[in-house]
């Protein structure tokens, strides 16, 4: 199975990084090029808002249960799949590294950490009545101010903030207030490198060379961001990508072996097995008629 992915139209939205969309819109559609209750991989971030309903969202292999007033955060380059069977309805807000990068510029916003590579931590917010008032009311702001014909970037990247704000407020393990400003720069750039080079290096003290740092004082920052060692993220980092790749490409596990820079299939194998406690194989199986 061949598994899609989508990017982000900027023909849909005024605003050229950021779209907002009814996730009853998804309901009953005839789909050219693929479902989205079949896993497909984004290129974007993604926030689902639900309103009414419940069921269960896939992402990265792993299901995570909503209801009335969840909010799931999906990150770029993740593989996901929504559940429509009980039409739930809500808000789907989708944008790219360049808004991020553009909210990041002009006003105060924590960066988006790689948190996810901890499988301890979950995607699934659940909101108060209180706070789901708050979202509605955000979200209707940053829709109005998005359709306006006179609309401003910088009073929709203001009502984004408070909105995100307001979420990761509620989210503390998500929150880096314990990192200086160099440990966040730090830690961003450890990521950009572990996302250019995950192929072939597994070994964090090249990172921290690259860096121009120690293997210690790089640990401490990943604990302090992730509650994961350096080792720990670039392994976790490597296992979520090779499981995309089994089932995004259905490709030989002799095929990964080599594009991974093992020096055969054992090994490969052996390193997948020691990471999931199933080969590479097994769990291509699973993916092969996905049942979502």
């Amino acid at each position: 199975m061949q598994i899609p992915t989508v990017g982000f139209d900027h023909k849909k939205s005024n605003q050229a990084e950021i779209e907002i969309f009814d996730l009853e819109s998804l309901h009953g559609q005839e789909y050219k090029s693929h479902s989205p209750q079949k896993p497909h991989r984004i290129t974007f971030f993604m926030m689902v808002y639900i309103e009414k309903g419940s069921g269960v969202h896939m992402v990265d292999f792993k299901q995570y249960p909503f209801e009335s007033g969840s909010i799931l955060f999906v990150r770029r380059e993740q593989v996901q799949a929504f559940d429509l069977s009980n039409k739930p309805s809500g808000k789907v807000i989708i944008f790219t590294q360049a808004f991020l990068d553009q909210v990041h510029a002009n006003m105060r916003l924590p960066n988006y950490t790689p948190t996810h590579l901890n499988q301890a931590r979950s995607p699934l917010l659940n909101l108060d009545e209180a706070t789901c008032q708050s979202a509605k009311l955000l979200i209707g702001e940053v829709i109005k101010e998005i359709e306006s014909q006179h609309s401003d970037p910088l009073i929709v990247m203001y009502l984004f903030s408070s909105f995100a704000l307001m979420l990761h407020r509620l989210r503390p393990e998500e929150r880096h207030d314990k990192l200086t400003k160099e440990q966040s720069y730090k830690l961003a750039r450890f990521f950009d490198l572990l996302q250019a080079n995950y192929e072939h290096i597994r070994d964090a003290n090249w990172y921290a060379g690259q860096m121009g740092s120690t293997y210690k004082t790089l640990n401490v920052i990943c604990k302090l961001a992730t509650n994961l060692t350096a080792k720990q993220m670039i392994d976790a980092f490597v296992t979520i990508e090779i499981k995309r790749r089994l089932v995004v490409s259905n490709v030989t596990t002799q095929q990964l072996a080599f594009d991974f820079g093992f020096e055969d299939a054992s090994n490969f194998v052996r390193y997948f097995k020691n990471q999931t406690d199933m080969t590479p194989s097994q769990f291509q199986k699973q993916y092969a008629e996905p049942q979502l």
